[in-house]
């Protein structure tokens, strides 16, 4: 835990890819991935939940969501110095509050019931009206810059691409002491008939897909429904699947004559024949893998500074 992630990657037993570094612009599909995941936990051993950073605004809403939706034995709140705008998380006010798309157990309008009377109102409305069970762990720190935000985003940047480079270093051959540029390794070929390809963050034009997938960071994933081919062409999903997430990869090439992706990835084979879907999201492969390239003569591919920042 408390190490870099990058210095301790393990494979997850059950990962989603959601393709974006925000939930701000899907949140309802963030809670159905999280649903999704949660689902494989059989309370073997105990689960820490690791929220995120954003508790304002909609963010707060969306964290009374997660501690509806899971259901957590304890809440551990760390405050910010001289900060009041989170209120502390205690299980009455997550009772009465109102989720992002959640709602809170509304009181009932008569102040003076009787026990039955109380019994009828809460098997009427069909709904438990007791608050949710969970101790408050209230951590409130008394240290200047406790907490200050700004410098959170540079850092989870950082730590991302390094994520991502140690990910990939599992590419890299063991025996070889050097380490070898991507362009100098053997991709795998895959048919454009053999896997469903879906843009997750934005809408892109059927004639322009492939441009957007070459050079790019996808996510190799398992759809429960058969891939069909129809054409050709690449196959296209309409909607953005609920599926199993079975690791990584790099598109370093399309090949448009013989319908074939090239991909990196340190997937072993054994998982890759269960892979016939690639998702590409808002995940951008880091900057120095590109222009750091050894051996290359002449312009370095996907790189230009020949561009038009006009457009």
């Amino acid at each position: 835990l408390p190490g870099p992630p990058f210095t301790h990657q393990q494979t997850p037993r059950k990962m989603v890819y959601y393709g974006q570094t925000s939930c701000e612009q899907d949140t309802e599909r963030y809670l159905d991935v999280v649903k999704y995941v949660f689902s494989c936990y059989k309370k073997e051993v105990p689960l820490v939940i690791n929220t995120m950073g954003w508790v304002k605004g909609e963010g707060l809403l969306l964290l009374i969501d997660l501690i509806r939706l899971l259901s957590p034995s304890h809440v551990v709140q760390m405050d910010m110095c001289d900060w009041k705008a989170m209120p502390p998380l205690t299980p009455e006010h997550l009772h009465l509050s109102a989720g992002l798309h959640t709602k809170g157990k509304q009181q009932p309008k008569c102040k003076q019931l009787d026990v039955s009377a109380a019994e009828s109102w809460k098997c009427s409305e069909g709904e438990d009206v007791s608050a949710p069970q969970y101790k408050l762990l209230y951590v409130h720190p008394e240290f200047p810059r406790a907490g200050v935000a700004g410098e959170a985003r540079v850092h989870s940047g950082i730590l991302r691409d390094m994520s991502i480079l140690g990910y990939l270093g599992h590419l890299q051959y063991p025996d070889i002491g050097a380490v070898l540029p991507l362009h100098s390794l053997v991709p795998y070929q895959v048919p454009f008939s053999a896997v469903a390809l879906r843009v997750i963050h934005t809408d892109v034009a059927p004639t322009n897909i492939m441009y957007a997938v070459n050079a790019s960071w996808v996510g190799l994933c398992c759809i429960p429904d058969e891939v069909q081919c129809q054409t050709d062409g690449p196959v296209l999903l309409t909607q953005t699947p609920l599926c199993d997430c079975l690791g990584f990869g790099v598109v370093r090439g399309v090949d448009m004559e013989k319908k074939l992706y090239h991909i990196l990835t340190p997937v072993p084979p054994e998982k890759l024949r269960l892979v016939n879907c690639l998702l590409l999201g808002n995940i951008a492969i880091p900057n120095c893998v590109l222009v750091g390239q050894q051996g290359i003569e002449g312009e370095i591919p996907y790189v230009t500074s020949d561009y038009n920042y006009s457009i």
